[in-house]
């Protein structure tokens, strides 16, 4: 697939982190869809520009200039819980290499030289253990949130260690 798109979020979710949520620089790709009520009343929806999945995106090597990339973080949410509505979940028997081929995915079709920015979240797994599984070394990241428990990390492609 071809894009005049500069920017993919790949696991866009709700878009929650962005300003504009319909920024006009940015491809939002996610493989679900939704649109209902939250358990506290709020309204929530994923509505993807394309229905993709990170493990295997259907766009050219080397599209984008800048790559996000919020995979799920949680596997023990239930299935119809409001956590796996939100943030979606990840497989616990094949988590591990389904992030290993993300990673290699958002590089395939990161520009030379772009960047990735990752944001992940230690409730369930530890940040280290992840970014081992990127085949490239991180240049920095930031610990956020409440209790510290959000990282966000940048990666330049073919960057070296």
């Amino acid at each position: 697939m071809q894009t005049n798109k500069k920017i993919l979020d790949a696991c866009c979710g709700g878009r929650m982190f962005w300003f504009n949520k319909r920024h006009p620089d940015v491809l939002f790709m996610d493989n679900r869809q939704f649109d209902g009520e939250l358990c506290d009343g709020r309204h929530f929806t994923v509505s993807p520009d394309v229905f993709g999945d990170f493990r295997d995106m259907p766009f050219a090597d080397e599209s984008f200039y800048l790559v996000v990339f919020d995979p799920p973080h949680l596997m023990r949410a239930k299935d119809n819980s409001w956590l796996a509505q939100k943030y979606g979940r990840l497989n616990p028997d094949t988590y591990k290499d389904d992030l290993r081929r993300g990673f290699h995915e958002c590089f395939r079709v990161l520009r030379p030289n772009g960047v990735l920015v990752f944001k992940w979240n230690e409730t369930e797994v530890k940040t280290r253990d992840i970014l081992r599984l990127a085949p490239y070394p991180p240049l920095f990241g930031h610990r956020s949130g409440k209790f510290s428990k959000t990282q966000w990390v940048v990666f330049m492609k073919n960057q070296q260690s």
